[in-house]
């Protein structure tokens, strides 16, 4: 780790030391993939869906154009349509209703555990009706959802279980890696996650014939072969310059993975003992910690500071989904999501990547903790 001095900005997302480590490696892939002139679902793409399948234990992996697409083409595959209900989390990014509408069935929004921003079992079981298909859980920030009563709930009455492992690659429930556990899971490789790529892309697992089948129909126009369509489907392949850089990353992803959870640690280390409630860590499971997100008084107050002192910070998420303009249709209204609703008012997500230089890591909470109490960090 380098030094710095307190005065240098702190990014929230800095890719470039780790861009720098493969490049030659990234560059010689492209050379090779130019040169055999295969750049749409050829070896690349091929061997990386093996090697996922094989890393996150299940039978198959789909590669798909990007991580909204694993989505909704879950849903599809899975059945899921008009006249259905979906129900998810309000706190996530907004594919994960967005896809349900794009499916045709409606999101049905329960609230959230005030530890691990995760989907409250309790609240789904209640929200639970005659046209309910299937759950979405979100394993958000990297910390995964509590499948074991996800699970017993979609057994009793018989739902399909789609999880949402965009910001959660490579996290454990109990010795299950999430998207094994359910009947599909969906990954992003938008370049912020935890295995990103240099564009976009996604992936969908599972364990059934089946669905695998479906979702490799669905994402090739629906086709059974070449020009011969069977139903109506999408455009969502994923690129062989993005399928090799994706190959590369997942053979360093242990070492990402605990060089963020180092960062993490060090942030919950100086963080004790002050106002900041910093991220829980599952009784039966690990964390990835696809972003670092704490709980703080006066949070709009505290970012500024963190912006004035040239700080990187994301507000994950200002407004639950279930109040954004867009599901007024819905109903819900203030007060209908209170655990979720409360998490809005007080969650900020600090800089983490692997490497991140212990001086960042030092300013960060030096500004951070200043702000909290009312003050300003001393400059010495």
């Amino acid at each position: 780790m380098h030094a710095v001095t307190k005065t240098q900005p702190v990014p929230f997302l800095d890719l470039s030391a780790q861009y720098k480590s493969l490049e030659a490696e990234w560059l010689e892939a492209i050379r090779e993939t130019g040169a055999r002139g295969s750049f749409i679902l050829g070896p690349h793409t091929q061997a990386f869906e093996k090697e996922f399948a094989d890393y996150v234990g299940v039978k198959h992996a789909i590669a798909v154009a990007n991580g909204t697409d694993s989505l909704f083409l879950s849903l599809r595959a899975l059945g899921i349509g008009a006249g259905d209900e979906v129900i998810t989390t309000p706190f996530t990014f907004f594919a994960s209703a967005e896809t349900i509408d794009m499916a045709g069935a409606t999101p049905v929004f329960a609230d959230i555990l005030p530890d691990s921003f995760c989907l409250d079992p309790a609240s789904v079981r209640a929200k639970i009706t005659a046209k309910t298909r299937a759950i979405v859980p979100v394993h958000i920030f990297g910390y995964p959802s509590d499948m074991d009563e996800i699970m017993a709930i979609a057994k009793k009455h018989q739902l399909a279980v789609i999880e949402d492992c965009a910001q959660s690659f490579g996290a454990l429930h109990n010795d299950q890696v999430v998207g094994s556990i359910g009947d599909t899971g969906s990954f992003s490789f938008y370049p912020t996650k935890v295995l990103g790529c240099y564009g976009d892309g996604g992936m969908v697992t599972t364990h059934s014939d089946a669905v695998n089948e479906h979702i490799r129909r669905l994402r090739n126009h629906g086709a059974v072969k070449p020009f011969v369509h069977t139903e109506i489907g999408t455009n969502s392949r994923l690129d062989e310059v993005q399928a090799a850089v994706l190959r590369i990353k997942l053979r360093h992803i242990k070492d990402d993975i605990a060089g963020r959870q180092k960062v993490a640690a060090e942030y919950t280390r100086r963080l004790a003992n002050s106002l900041v409630k910093t991220p829980a860590l599952p009784k039966y499971g690990t964390h990835v910690f696809n972003l670092y997100t704490i709980r703080v008084p006066r949070r709009d107050t505290v970012r500024q500071a963190l912006t004035d002192a040239q700080i990187g910070s994301s507000q994950c998420y200002p407004q639950g989904l279930h109040l954004q303009d867009v599901y007024k249709r819905l109903g819900y209204k203030s007060g209908s999501l209170p655990m979720c609703e409360h998490a809005c008012t007080q969650t900020l997500s600090l800089p983490i990547y692997p490497g991140m230089p212990l001086d960042h890591i030092g300013r960060v909470c030096d500004v951070l903790m200043a702000a909290v109490k009312g003050s300003k960090p001393s400059q010495d």
